[in-house]
């Protein structure tokens, strides 16, 4: 009964020392266990027993993306002008072995770094240019930084320039500059609206007068081809009157012809036509041989028509 008794505190402590032992790392962790003070292994995420008094966990190492806001610190540009900036800085934990034996403090590191690479590359950069080119100070910071900490088992995944600010004489001095620019390209926008008011005028008064000058240039080559149309009408009504009295007569000699006229008919027509030209106007009166022996009546007939 007495072993019993003393067997049963001894398996009680048993017990508590495996209970206190059973280890479970949680998801996003690794433990780095320690076996009488050297590292021996690293524990992944699920149960593990650690060996009592012999086996020790030298640090809960998180996986997880961690992020670093670090405090503002003052930089001088390359023109000898103060700056405020702050940065963030996030990183993770690739390397548990390296992350625990070979940096003592990793975030002040970081932060030490972080601060010293910032000043390098501020330095070598004016303040207008430090103002504009803040994703490339991004880019510059997160090679460095990644380099850098390697050893140390840290993958930096991003650094960002939260704020960029000058100090305070400095940026009153820059929104005074702000304000006259401001007022310049006003003034240059004013100006440019004139000049381009002046020069929309010119060239509608230039149409204009274009315009007015074209349309009195189609007015006059359309008076010129009317008035030309005007004289080929005329032309063409003239040859066609020709045209038709001579048809006529050809076909009055047709009928003569047609109808047998003798000689004698022929020198009537002869004498009516001597009668019509001595009732003109002109004095010479050309008399065909064929009937040249009626002249003197011709003569008589015209001196009848004159006193009459």
């Amino acid at each position: 009964m007495s072993s019993i008794i003393v067997l049963t505190p001894l398996i009680v402590i048993i017990i508590l020392l495996l209970v206190l032992n059973v280890i479970i790392v949680r998801e996003g962790y690794v433990y780095v266990i320690e076996t009488l003070g050297k590292y021996s292994a690293t524990w992944n995420p699920g149960l593990h027993i650690k060996i009592p008094f012999v086996q020790s966990i030298g640090q809960r190492v998180s996986l997880k993306e961690q992020v670093a806001d670090f405090e503002p610190q003052r930089v001088i540009t390359k023109d000898n002008v103060t700056i405020t900036s702050d940065s963030v800085v996030y990183y993770k934990v690739f390397n548990a072995y390296d992350f625990t034996y070979k940096v003592q403090d990793a975030r002040l590191a970081i932060e030490n770094l972080t601060a010293t690479t910032l000043r390098s590359i501020i330095g070598d950069m004016t303040l207008d240019a430090t103002l504009n080119s803040r994703e490339e100070i991004n880019q510059k910071m997160l090679q460095i930084l990644d380099e850098a900490t390697d050893p140390w088992g840290i993958k930096v995944t991003r650094v960002e320039i939260k704020n960029i600010t000058p100090d305070p004489d400095m940026t009153e001095a820059m929104e005074a500059q702000a304000r006259a620019e401001r007022n310049k390209r006003a003034q240059i926008l004013e100006a440019e609206g004139f000049k381009e008011s002046a020069i929309r005028k010119a060239e509608g008064e230039a149409e204009s007068a274009i315009k007015s000058a074209e349309g009195q240039k189609q007015a006059t080559i359309l008076a010129a081809e009317a008035e030309k149309e005007k004289r080929i009408r005329e032309a063409e009504g003239r040859a066609a009157a020709i045209e038709r009295e001579g048809e006529a007569k050809a076909r009055a000699i047709a009928l003569v012809k047609e109808a047998g006229a003798d000689e004698a008919v022929l020198t009537m027509k002869s004498l009516e036509a001597l009668v019509e030209a001595a009732n003109g106007q002109s004095n010479t009166i050309i008399i065909p041989s064929e009937i040249q022996g009626i002249a003197g009546l011709a003569g008589a007939i015209k001196s009848v028509t004159k006193e009459s």
